[in-house]
């Protein structure tokens, strides 16, 4: 392992990869109950859904170990699953077999990107400041994808407000959700006070720790499962199920539309194409920033292979029967512990496949034990934020604006989008010498922006 994974040179060892890639997965295991319920709503068999997403994100995060040695893991991308269902389903008409051709198309035009170096261009392009304010808006992304898995968030007249422990006592909910809230932020605070005392493991000890106090306050009573409502037992049932066959969704793309209407075909593709390209660019600046994998230059060593790892593991899904495979941002809960290799995707890969027979013990893990987790993973990543020059306000602004864009609008690819319009048409009218910051690649990429603003 030393040898392949070069740990020595990464600074780690391999209990330190291990113990990443054991968190990365906690953090992400959600994603083998979400994206089943998801994609069931388009009329896909769940069960061979969650077989898919397990498969499909074993092997993606073995390929990213083998291609590039990053400590990226990747499953089936939440919003593109979403895409899929209501917009591609549900709105626009068409089969699931119809929207699993395009992610199929999708994958392959990024394989051919990525062995071309296009999409590298676009990712060592984008300017070092701007490569900050997306990490940091990652932070905010992350944290705020973690208050609304634990209810500390909820939706209100002012769109967004905190949790009233008051009004669940009114209404009867203060036993099922109410609890529920309560164990997330006492979470956060046992969590915040091991990642202090510098404990090893500490973001999945504050899985560990939440869930554990969750069956405690079950088997005392003050937690009353509500499974009509979401809320469901914390005490695993069963240890191991035989995973569901993959033969309903295996091979099933269906390319008739490219002969009876090629046109709609290409818009579904290329909506498919452009949330994930600028995702995994977000998720690839974000992480590699936390882990200070990026050169003096703001390259990151390796991005083509994980690019390429990124693209296959897309290709593989629309076969295997689920949605856009793509890095996830929970990977920087293991970068948070210390993960720095593809052990740690290869570790989070092993529990993908052991999912698959062991889905009753992870598919019971609550969302309000891994909300801390992703909390203070954003903390570790709005650290980054001091190191924007925000005395330069021509280089600050966009950056600002990338923050800002990825929480309040729920997409990394549009924090990404306006960050780069914002560079380029502030740059343009800031003088001579300022224009000629502006690199050919951002400037195509802003027109492409505001050409997906007009027409998607």
């Amino acid at each position: 392992m030393e040898n392949f994974f070069k740990l020595k040179e990464h600074g780690t060892d391999v209990k330190t990869e291990v113990l990443a890639g054991i968190t990365t997965f906690m953090t992400m295991a959600y994603i083998l109950a979400v994206n089943p319920s998801i994609l069931g709503e388009s009329g896909m068999d769940s069960g061979a859904v969650l077989t898919a997403t397990a498969l499909a994100s074993a092997i993606a995060s073995f390929l990213m170990a083998l291609f590039a040695n990053l400590p990226f893991v990747l499953s089936a991308g939440m919003g593109l699953n979403a895409f899929l269902t209501y917009t591609v389903v549900q709105g626009m008409g068409y089969t699931w077999q119809v929207a699993l051709a395009a992610v199929f198309i999708e994958g392959l035009i990024f394989v051919v990107l990525s062995l071309t170096n296009v999409r590298e261009a676009l990712f060592n392009a984008i300017p070092g400041t701007l490569k900050l304010g997306v990490s940091v808006g990652i932070g905010l992304f992350i944290c705020f994808i973690g208050l609304q898995d634990a209810h500390i968030s909820v939706s209100s007249s002012t769109l967004v407000t905190m949790f009233s422990f008051n009004s669940s006592l009114k209404n009867g909910t203060f036993h099922s959700e109410g609890i529920t809230v309560l164990l997330a932020l006492i979470g956060i605070m046992v969590t915040a006070f091991l990642v202090i005392k510098n404990v090893k493991g500490a973001i999945l000890l504050g899985i560990l720790i939440t869930w554990a106090l969750g069956i405690i306050c079950q088997l005392a009573g003050f937690y009353v499962p509500d499974p009509e409502n979401g809320f469901f037992s914390l005490i695993p049932t069963a240890v191991f199920a035989a995973p569901a066959s993959i033969g309903p969704t295996l091979m099933k793309m269906d390319f008739s539309i490219l002969r009876t209407n090629p046109i709609n075909f290409l818009v579904v593709m290329f909506s498919f194409l452009f949330v994930d390209m600028f995702d995994t660019l977000g998720t690839l600046i974000g992480c590699a920033s936390r882990a200070d994998m990026l050169d003096k230059d703001g390259k990151l060593p390796g991005i083509r292979g994980a690019l390429l790892a990124d693209a296959c593991g897309t290709v593989v899904g629309a076969c295997l029967g689920t949605s856009t495979i793509t890095t996830f941002v929970e990977s920087s809960s293991g970068i948070g512990e210390g993960g720095r290799t593809g052990l740690t995707s290869v570790t989070s890969g092993i529990l993908f496949l052991l999912a698959a027979f062991l889905s009753p013990l992870f598919l019971t893990i609550p969302s309000f034990a891994t909300a801390p987790a992703l909390i203070i993973v954003g903390f570790m990543m709005m650290q980054q934020v001091t190191k924007i020059t925000w005395g330069d306000a021509l280089d600050a602004i966009p950056a600002y604006i990338a923050i800002f864009a990825m929480p309040f609008f729920y997409s990394i690819s549009e924090g990404i989008s306006l960050g780069v319009i914002s560079y380029v048409v502030l740059h343009l009218f800031a003088g001579r010498d300022e224009r000629k910051k502006i690199t050919p690649v951002m400037y195509a990429l802003c027109v492409l922006f505001v050409l997906k603003y007009i027409f998607l």
